[in-house]
C-alpha cells in the first residue's frame, strides 16, 4: 500500500504575481479549488455554474443584483457567499485578501 502525503498550505503566505492570480489546490472532476489573492476588484459576472466564495484573509465588498436591484455585503474571513447558476456578482476587496473559489473549473 503506497501512502501520500496530504498538501498543508497556509493562505496568508500565499500572494499572487498579479490580481486575482491563482493557486491551485484541488480538482474533483469538473471542480476547482483555487486560493485567488487579490488587491483590485473583479469584474461583473455571471458564472455557468455554482460558485462558492470563501473569504480567508481580509475583506470583500461582494456586489451581486437581485430582481434588477444591485446589493453590496462586505464579507470577512470566514465569511461565504454561494452564487447559484444565473447570479450576476462582482468583488471588490478591501485592501489585499485571499480568497478560496470553488467553481466549475475554467468558469470566469
Amino acid at each position: 500500500m503506497s501512502t501520500t502525503m496530504p498538501t498543508i498550505t497556509h493562505p496568508q503566505d500565499f500572494t499572487a504575481e498579479r490580481a486575482w492570480g491563482a493557486l491551485d489546490i484541488a480538482r474533483f472532476g469538473n471542480t476547482s479549488v483555487r486560493l485567488h489573492w487579490t488587491d483590485t476588484p473583479y469584474v461583473w459576472h455571471v458564472n455557468d455554474g455554482q460558485e462558492v466564495f470563501v473569504v480567508v484573509d481580509g475583506s470583500v465588498d461582494m456586489f451581486y443584483r437581485e430582481a434588477g436591484q444591485e446589493h453590496c455585503v462586505r464579507l470577512q474571513a470566514d465569511d461565504i457567499f454561494h452564487a447559484e447558476v444565473g447570479c450576476e456578482h462582482v468583488a471588490h476587496p478591501v485592501g489585499a485578501a485571499r480568497i478560496l473559489v470553488i467553481e466549475t473549473a475554467g468558469s470566469v
